[in-house]
């Protein structure tokens, strides 16, 4: 056979694609089998092995680590909180004076702090009916904001907007409770709500077409948006359209009761908000986990040239990542005009879309962990201001006891090097990617 013949094609029986024609199909094959290798990596640190239990399951689905480990942060946070607590009282500081004399009265008056501002805190979570429904209430809002930044983290993308969008949800959700008039509940209230959705939906497709059409960072876009709505905020206000006839303070009229979350125990601020967000939360874990989109979003995550190589269009996920999370933030800001306040105000927002942030990060960009966080961060705000009261503690050092939970939870290596335990099973993800990436 000469040197430059073509080689003739082997007959034995197992077809082959010619090396030429389809070396794109090739490519995408490869590409396809990179992000089934990424998913599969994914899925195996949610998972632990055959033989855990329900709870080491449930707790590595919720966040990312082991039983052990997610026990040993919480101990960790709340000692090392305690700590701060027990140093705010004034009482323990003169103690510290004389410590090297009587060094049991600093010690006595430390555990009497300690133990009266935690008991405080928990009861007013979880002590009463009343401290319940108003944990449930505060969690509604906090699990949507960090869906909405959880969302967008599994596409790679980090969504410090949910503040603007939690405020154009509220805005538009909120004039449509009180100007729209003459319908009943079950028409006024989605109607509202779906209002509100839209509004949070587009401020959060802005950045999204930004960032997919020019390549904006979507940090800078999303922030500088906060601002501006900030800034509407304190404009529409100061309108007919929104003021009380006759008042001029920043005050906006009082939603209709047929636009008002209604509450399941009278007399109690608890609404429906709460089972509201658990639902989109249920529905934001098909689309995740089970939908050909979640896929999609999951693979631009894990590698978008590997996703752009199997056919996906990454920019239509950026987009369609942002855009649900300006929806998601969008319903919070209405859980919170349609049912905590009742009436459109400067500020309402409180910072919420931010703690946003801390409830994905908390719940390691899972829906499950975000859930989770929400609820814990709604218990701490709540159990927070009965401490306040109580013990007369500033309520920054709830901020602190929250910041260290999430130190400790979000490094698992650190807790098992200070506890000096090996956890053979412990799983953790990657929950977002560099500035660059």
């Amino acid at each position: 056979m000469s040197e430059h013949e073509p080689e003739a094609p082997r007959d034995d029986g197992v077809e082959r694609p010619p090396p030429g024609p389809l070396k794109s199909s090739v490519e995408q094959e490869r590409a396809a089998a990179e992000i089934a290798a990424a998913a599969e990596r994914e899925a195996e640190t949610k998972t632990l092995d055959l033989g855990a239990g329900l709870s080491d399951r449930l707790i590595v689905a919720i966040t990312g680590t082991s039983l052990r480990v997610t026990v040993l942060a919480l101990v960790l946070a709340f000692a090392i909180g305690g700590v701060f607590l027990a140093l705010s009282e004034e009482a323990v500081r003169e103690a510290l004076g004389y410590f090297t004399s009587r060094p049991s009265d600093t010690f006595v008056l430390a555990w009497e702090q300690i133990r009266a501002s935690y008991a405080a805190l928990v009861g007013g979570a979880l002590g009463s009916p009343r401290a319940l429904t108003e944990t449930l209430v505060l969690a509604g809002p906090l699990i949507l904001t960090g869906l909405a930044v959880a969302v967008p983290l599994r596409a790679g993308l980090l969504n410090i907007g949910g503040e603007g969008q939690v405020i154009a949800g509220g805005l538009v959700g909120g004039w449509v409770g009180f100007s729209v008039t003459g319908l009943p509940l079950v028409l006024h209230l989605p109607l509202a709500l779906l209002c509100g959705m839209l509004a949070g939906a587009a401020v959060g497709w802005v950045p999204g077409v930004l960032k997919a059409r020019t390549g904006a960072h979507e940090v800078i876009s999303t922030i500088m948006l906060n601002n501006i709505f900030v800034a509407i905020t304190f404009w529409v206000l100061t309108t007919t359209a929104f003021q009380v006839p006759g008042r001029a303070d920043p005050i906006s009229q009082s939603i209709l009761p047929s636009a008002r979350l209604p509450r399941y125990i009278e007399g109690l601020r608890g609404d429906i908000g709460i089972l509201l967000a658990l639902l989109i939360a249920a529905g934001i874990f098909w689309l995740m986990e089970r939908s050909t989109r979640g896929f999609e979003l999951n693979a631009v995550g894990s590698n978008a040239s590997a996703a752009r190589a199997a056919g996906m269009d990454p920019s239509n996920s950026t987009i369609f990542a942002l855009t649900t999370a300006g929806a998601l933030a969008g319903v919070a800001g209405c859980l919170i005009i349609l049912g905590i306040d009742g009436r459109i105000s400067p500020g309402f927002s409180s910072g919420i879309g931010f703690d946003g942030i801390t409830v994905a990060l908390l719940g390691r960009g899972g829906i499950g962990g975000s859930v989770a966080a929400g609820l814990l961060l709604g218990g701490l705000k709540a159990g927070g201001r009965s401490m306040q009261g109580a013990t007369q503690t500033s309520l920054d050092l709830v901020v602190v006891i929250q910041a260290l939970i999430i130190i400790f939870i979000a490094a698992p290596k650190l807790v098992q090097a200070i506890f000096r335990v090996k956890v053979t099973d412990d799983r953790t993800t990657q929950i977002s990617k560099g500035w660059g990436a």
